[in-house]
């Protein structure tokens, strides 16, 4: 990595740098090799696994375990803070997908987010404003209208979760909406979708439809 820096490295060797050793037949990188592979092949895999499941894996032990688990939620939330989407014009339900789905992908509960938007359509914000449970979460529109007023927004979009495994809404998600649209519109300023997220899929307010996004294809339900 000194040589020719982290880039130029694979996911196991960066991994095998954090797990230091391997065991007595596997070196650290081959340990990670087969971390990834449990995971499914993958860092999204990866950074959904519990400590017991890595633990599962021949010579990674907790400590391992955590380091690793502190490595991926650091990455999670360096893409919180600074996601390359948030210098484009967001233009599509899809590009809110692609910067949202690490942030709520593999949780067991629900969260609710508003990203702020400009005249633009810029994001100049991005906030949980609520946490819930499994099967749902409160939405306060008094909270995200005053947020939006700070804020100087010309527009917000809703995003949250479903660990249900399907991302099409309920009664609740449908009326929460309308409040939250309702109580927006007094001050000018638009909802300008709601978007529900789980796994590979996605269902937006605006386009009306669920949507599949699964080996660089998008297919519509």
């Amino acid at each position: 990595m000194i040589e020719k820096g982290a880039k130029t490295l694979s996911n196991a060797e960066l991994i095998a740098i954090l797990l230091r050793t391997g065991t007595g037949k596997d070196n650290a990188i081959e340990v990670a090799r087969k971390l990834i592979m449990r995971a499914g092949g993958d860092l999204i895999g990866l950074a959904g696994m519990s400590i017991e499941t890595m633990c599962g894996v021949d010579g990674i032990g907790s400590t391992k375990a955590i380091a690793v688990t502190a490595g991926m939620e650091l990455g999670r939330r360096y893409f919180m803070q600074d996601s390359k989407i948030e210098k484009l014009s967001i233009t599509s339900a899809e590009m809110v997908y692609k910067t949202m789905r690490p942030i709520l992908k593999d949780i067991g509960h629900e969260e609710c987010w508003v990203l702020f938007l400009n005249q633009a359509n810029y994001i100049i914000g991005k906030e949980m404003i609520s946490l819930g449970g499994l099967s749902s979460t409160v939405i306060d529109s008094k909270i995200v209208v005053k947020k939006a007023i700070e804020k100087q927004a010309s527009g917000i979009i809703l995003v949250h979760n479903h660990p249900s495994g399907s991302p099409r809404p309920g009664r609740a998600d449908i009326d929460a909406t309308d409040i939250l649209r309702k109580g927006l519109e007094t001050f000018d300023i638009s909802v300008v979708d709601h978007i529900i997220i789980c796994d590979d899929r996605y269902f937006s307010f605006a386009e009306g439809k669920e949507k599949i996004i699964s080996s660089g294809e998008t297919n519509w339900i």
